[in-house]
């Protein structure tokens, strides 16, 4: 992505990260949840799994109901629901506006209206699904000044959103990349989202 190292340089040379990571310092210790929107789950599920501080990462379903929580249907593109993931996280090692930053410069592109790369459909839209007030001001705040700096040549069109409910996708979709690194899809779209987190948050990387 072109923007990767704006962004990196406007969130660690910035006011919010210092504000926002100070937010999140004070929080209590107990580990926090987020979901994430942002194309196939498969990559953006590693892309979290590499993050130090996070505990865990489940490829799921959000923005639909539970009747329709199937890939088969959700694929179809009419259900309302997202592909996305759930991360656990230790806000003593890693803060809500840090998982902004790895979402909004490496796991996917937050310009792409209702798809990502070579995959369609409003299930691939980029969505944050917040849970409680803190998370949706974060999240608003960073969209906002993102787009103030224009970081992005297009408009960002993630979607801020209350998480209504979460429902995990079917095991064969759980931990994808680590169980099949070499499939073309995993090769070509998302090994280069982990090697890119690699570079250009090292101190972020595990």
């Amino acid at each position: 992505m072109q923007a990767t190292h704006r962004i990196t340089r406007y969130f660690l040379g910035g006011s919010l990260c210092l504000a926002l990571g100070l937010a999140s310092a004070n929080a209590a210790s107990a580990e926090q949840t987020a979901v994430f929107a942002g194309g196939c789950f498969w990559g953006v599920d590693a892309v979290f799994k590499h993050v130090k501080g996070v505990t865990e990462v489940v490829s799921g379903y959000a923005g639909g109901s539970a009747a329709t929580a199937r890939y088969e249907l959700v694929s179809n593109g009419n259900t309302g629901h997202a592909e996305a993931v759930r991360v656990r996280f230790n806000p003593q090692q890693v803060s809500y506006p840090q998982l902004l930053q790895v979402f909004f410069s490496v796991a996917h592109d937050p310009t792409q209206l209702n798809r990502q790369g070579p995959d369609r459909g409003s299930q691939y839209r980029s969505a944050i699904f917040f849970s409680g007030d803190e998370q949706m001001k974060m999240a608003q705040s960073v969209i906002k000044q993102l787009a103030a700096a224009r970081t992005f040549a297009a408009p960002i069109v993630t979607q801020v959103v209350p998480l209504q409910q979460f429902y995990p996708a079917e095991d064969y979709h759980q931990n994808y990349l680590a169980l099949h690194p070499y499939q073309p899809y995993i090769v070509i779209h998302d090994q280069p989202k982990i090697d890119n987190l690699r570079r250009q948050f090292p101190a972020l990387y595990q």
